[in-house]
């Protein structure tokens, strides 16, 4: 350590080390053993002891504070001194140092508290006793050293204590690397404990190479990596530690050699690390295989990538982002992300594109300038528990690189991101053993690490505070471009066209295309097959895709034995029954081993499908498994199990855990290739909750009697059909499509309810736009619509265009807008709204508004009127501070009824620091709510109330003046909030007319002061007391009749 004494200390240990030949093998016990807790500086450093009492063996013992004072044995002890002395009188000169400088002091010294007490000449057993009452709080122990030294120094001033922070440089924190500190004696430069902290963590990742470095042989490193729960930053401070303790004089020179050494070697593990990975990783992002039964045909990510839909969970409700880049650069991310999506949607073409940016260094990319990108796909892990390993076997296997070198890199490197793909897929991910994975996604290792996580749903255990982030599939602009980019390339405009007619030739595929996999293979097979047909349902899609697969294969196996290998594009009912077995567990299986899959299916068997593209063989840690290329092959596969159980003598347990909308399409495929089984398992699904709506999915797969279809479908329309927030998107698209069927068919529609999912658009292209992403398009049939819940802000042009999509809808009778939380505009421009509908007469409802009032819009004049008979009222209205949330609502229905002519009894506001212009022409509410309620021609009574708030005479004369303008008003109350009056001037100034106003229309105005109930007398702009107010009344009362009886 620098500064004074250095020489002492050197000489001291020097000292000890002559005396006792053992100690240094001794001291290296005690750095294992009892001075563990080295990162906070909880460590002993050999002193010479004279005159302190310390043991001079160099074992922290149990101090005395002084020659007066007991042993104290732990902190209650310690506390109870410390305690006595902060509550004694201070008798000590002006230059005594205060606790408040003291623990400023502290939270500044931190780590470095006892080299302070050192330097405060503080005994070293006291240091250590601090040191072991309070284990885990450093700024605790530098605090209470610090009321020791000004109790027992015989100068505790600020100068003194200034002058040992000036001996340690503890402000810069630096520690000199001059030529001049270089050259000479190395003797008079120790290292410090500042040193001994910036070299433990910076790169401490390479603490192993710093220690081989060092000399420290190979026993006291390995003991160093045993000690559990450490992590590098406090291994590296362990060896330097070891290192001083076994060197007579640690020279700060050897130090700088010695990381000058290891930076040199971590830069070339880096190096070697990041072109390796970078080569992994280019073998996977040059291979892509869109349609997978054409195996000679690869891509670059870079040729098909097409950015889908990305949204973020922000306070509640998803936010659509740009970019998928803005997954890792939005700033209001933690360190953990979760990205959802379901199967096929894209979520492991992401990371793949991620990989590409950072292996080709895409410009302006979020991982450009990252120096270590990791991305593990989570499930060939089974039963690996260490991730450095996990990195070795799976993404270095073929690098000279070991497992501690990834460690030491991954620990030391200044930027990394780690991607794990695929968390639903993981095999370990509800084990009770946890591996490093499951620590990662608990944030209880790598905290301080960028960590993305993809899965299907949400894992069972992680850290809470992780931004969430969801990937929607393909919208027409994503399809478009993937067309272009990655199907037809060169071939014009004629041919985009050409895939784009067939994707709507088939409408009944839509759903299916949302999914960017499927899609993909659609769009190449519209494009290169001649033969491309229009289909009527789901299943016959995937039968002819399933059917392009065996075709193309046996195509190319001609030389071959084609019977023997052909047959199994028939016979693959055990392949069915292994995938429905998988699917209808608690915990679908969706991998099994190459051994198990033999063992069902037959060696030949599993080779073909291997070979066909549909089973995909995968490199594991327990060898070599075998999945579905998608999930959506495994549940048609599964499908044809189902509709054999159906047809004979089934038992609906056998489906516990088959769930519809998650596997949906294993329900619907099952209903098409069965037509006999279809209805039994039609009416299983209508006992389920939602089966209604699912059910209408399954029965469009069915192709055979038209009749008996369209009857079923009338029977569902002459109930409400309703589209709710906590619909997931399958059920809503069921919906959707028994709308369209039946407006096909000419089916008549009763009611369509929409409750609580518009999109902030509203409408889009003529359509209604659900915050799924879904559009619901006009409907011939429908009658009524009725729209509900809470909604986004539907101002005038948002309401035009939900007129303009009922004009569309040729049998519409109502629409009807219901709830508190709607946003409902308080007039339209009548020479916008469509024409027709005034001449078909459509009622505009708008119910259950504040107060439970209803309003009809009148379509010729374009303003809201009282909806039936009776006379309608607005009673009291308070609007609260604390409840801004709702003031836009409320102010916009309180002028909604003004306009209307409805009485409003009275508004309260309370605690909104209400504020009006000079003008009067509106009340502002409060800065915050940024609201202003407009002048209230039926308000009968204004209440202000605001914690003691004290106005001037420009802020009342505004609130009169608006007062005066509201021609209904009665009383005008500035109230008390709670027992907090307001504070107004003693006498209102230059507001005679409106005084005058006021006094015409007979308004009262009242001021609840502190002391009294005040009225203001609107002659003379002067408050009375209710006495003063009713002699003055009186005594205008004599004065009138003397004039009468004058006169």
């Amino acid at each position: 350590m620098g500064g004074k004494g250095s020489k002492t200390k050197d000489r001291s240990r020097k000292g000890a080390k002559t005396e006792d030949s053992t100690e240094p093998t001794a001291m290296k016990d005690d750095v294992d053993d009892k001075m563990s807790d080295v990162q906070e500086g909880n460590f002993q450093q050999r002193e010479s002891g004279a005159g302190t009492g310390a043991d001079v063996t160099g074992d922290m013992v149990m101090p005395k504070i002084n020659d007066k004072d007991d042993k104290m044995a732990d902190k209650e002890g310690w506390e109870e001194t410390v305690l006595q002395r902060e509550t004694e009188e201070e008798t000590t000169s002006e230059t005594t140092v205060s606790n408040e400088y003291l623990r400023d002091l502290s939270t500044k010294v931190a780590g470095l508290w006892i080299f302070l007490g050192r330097e405060l000449k503080i005994p070293q057993e006291t240091l250590g006793s601090i040191g072991l009452a309070y284990p885990d709080d450093v700024i605790a122990k530098c605090y209470q050293s610090l009321l020791y030294w000004r109790e027992n120094s015989a100068n505790p001033s600020n100068q003194v204590l200034e002058d040992a922070r000036r001996a340690m440089n503890i402000d810069t924190g630096e520690w000199s690397d001059s030529s001049s500190d270089r050259q000479g004696d190395h003797k008079v430069h120790p290292v410090t404990e500042q040193q001994r902290l910036a070299s433990s963590s910076e790169k401490a990742g390479m603490w192993m190479y710093l220690g081989e470095e060092l000399h420290i042989s190979k026993s006291v490193l390995d003991n160093i990596e045993m000690k559990p729960s450490r992590e590098a930053v406090n291994r590296c401070h362990d060896v330097l530690l070891q290192w001083e303790q076994t060197t007579s004089e640690p020279p700060r020179l050897v130090l700088e050699q010695a990381r000058k050494k290891v930076d040199e070697i971590y830069a070339g593990l880096e190096e070697k690390l990041a072109r390796a990975l970078k080569m992994t990783y280019k073998k996977q992002y040059d291979a892509i295989q869109p349609i997978p039964y054409i195996r000679d045909r690869l891509y670059r990510i870079d040729r098909i990538f097409v950015e889908g839909g990305v949204k973020v969970l922000v306070a509640g409700s998803w936010e659509r982002l740009t970019s998928y880049q803005d997954i890792l650069k939005d700033k209001r991310a933690t360190l953990l992300r979760v990205i959802e999506g379901d199967p096929g949607y894209g979520k492991s073409t992401l990371t793949l594109e991620f990989a590409y940016d950072w292996g080709e260094g895409v410009k302006g990319s979020p991982v450009e300038n990252v120096r270590i990108l990791i991305i593990l796909r989570l499930r060939q892990l089974g039963g690996v528990q260490s991730i450095y390993k996990a990195i070795k076997w799976f993404l270095l296997s073929e690098e000279n690189v070991n497992v501690s070198d990834i460690k030491a890199v991954i620990e030391s490197c200044h930027s990394v991101k780690i991607i794990l793909d695929g968390h639903d897929e993981y095999p370990d991910r509800d084990s009770e053993n946890q591996s490093d994975i499951g620590k990662i996604v608990m944030r209880e290792m790598f905290k301080n690490l960028n960590v993305s996580l993809t899965t299907r749903y949400l894992p069972k255990h992680y850290d809470q505070s992780a931004r969430r982030y969801k990937l929607t599939g393909f919208d027409d602009r994503a399809r478009d471009e993937y067309i272009r980019k990655a199907v037809v390339g060169d071939a014009g405009e004629q041919a985009v066209s050409r895939v784009k007619q067939k994707l709507k030739d088939n409408p009944i595929l839509s759903d299916l295309c949302d999914v960017p996999l499927i899609f993909v293979m659609f769009a190449h097979m519209a494009h290169e097959k001649e033969d491309f047909q229009k289909f009527k349902s789901v299943t016959e899609f995937f039968l002819y895709m399933i059917s392009c697969f065996h075709h193309h294969l046996l195509s190319k196996m001609r030389d071959t034995n084609v019977g023997q290998m052909g047959r199994f594009e028939n016979d693959h009912a055990s392949l069915d029954q292994m995938a429905f077995d998988g699917l209808s567990k608690e915990h679908q299986q969706l991998s099994w081993s190459e051994e198990e899959v033999k063992r069902q299916l037959g060696d030949d068997c599993c080779e073909y499908y291997a070979r066909l593209g549909i089973l995909i063989k995968e490199e594991v840690s327990a060898g070599v498994e075998i999945r579905f290329y998608h999930k959506l092959f495994c549940e048609w596969f599964a499908a044809h199990h189902l509709a054999r159980l159906l047809s004979g003598d089934w038992n609906p347990s056998v489906l516990e855990y088959v769930h519809p909308y998650d596997l949906q399409y294993m329900y619907r495929f099952a209903c098409g290739v069965s037509q006999d089984s279809s209805e039994r398992l039609i009416n299983y699904l209508q006992d389920l909750p939602g089966g209604d709506k699912f059910t209408i999915l399954c029965l469009l797969e069915q192709t055979g009697d038209l009749d008996k279809f369209v009857n079923v479908v009338s029977d569902l329309c002459k109930k409400t059909l309703e589209i709710s927030e906590d619909d997931n998107k399958l059920m809503q698209r069921s919906t959707l499509q028994l709308l369209e069927i039946a407006s096909s068919h000419g089916v008549p529609t009763v009611c369509l309810h929409v409750d609580g999912c518009l999109s902030e658009s509203v409408t889009a292209g003529g359509n209604i736009l659900l915050n799924s992403g879904l559009h619901v398009p006009p409907s011939s049939t429908l009658e009524t619509i009725e729209i509900t819940g809470k909604g986004p802000d539907i101002p005038e042009e948002k309401m035009i265009g939900l007129l303009a999509y009922a004009e569309k809808c040729e049998k519409l009778r109502k629409l009807t807008f219901e709830g508190k939380q709607l946003l409902i505009p308080v007039s339209v421009q009548a020479e916008k709204i469509p024409p027709s509908l005034k001449k078909r007469n459509i009622e505009v409802l708008l119910l259950h508004s504040l107060k439970g009032l209803a309003y009809n819009l009148n379509l010729i004049e374009g303003k809201w009127v009282k909806h039936g008979a009776g006379t309608p009222r607005i009673g009291d209205v308070v609007l609260y501070d604390d409840n801004q949330g709702e003031h836009e609502w409320m102010v916009r229905e309180l002028t909604r009824a003004s306009a209307a002519g409805i009485p409003i009894t009275k508004v309260d506001i309370y605690g909104c620091s209400t504020v009006a212009g000079q003008s009067g022409s509106s009340l502002a509410l409060s800065s915050r709510s940024q609201l202003s309620l407009p002048i209230l021609s039926t308000l009968q009574k204004l209440v202000i109330r605001d914690r003691g708030r004290r106005m001037d005479n420009t802020e009342v004369v505004g609130i009169l003046n608006y007062t005066a303008q509201c021609t209904a008003v009665k009383e005008l109350e500035f109230g008390a909030y709670h027992v907090f009056p307001m504070q107004l001037p003693d006498r209102v100034q230059g507001a005679e007319p409106i005084l005058s106003s006021l006094r015409s229309r007979n308004v009262t105005v009242i001021w609840q002061a502190s002391d009294s109930r005040k009225y203001l007398n609107l002659f003379t702009g002067r408050w009375e007391t209710k006495n003063e107010r009713k002699q003055r009344e009186q005594r205008e009362e004599l004065d009138r009749r003397e004039v009468v009886q004058d006169v």
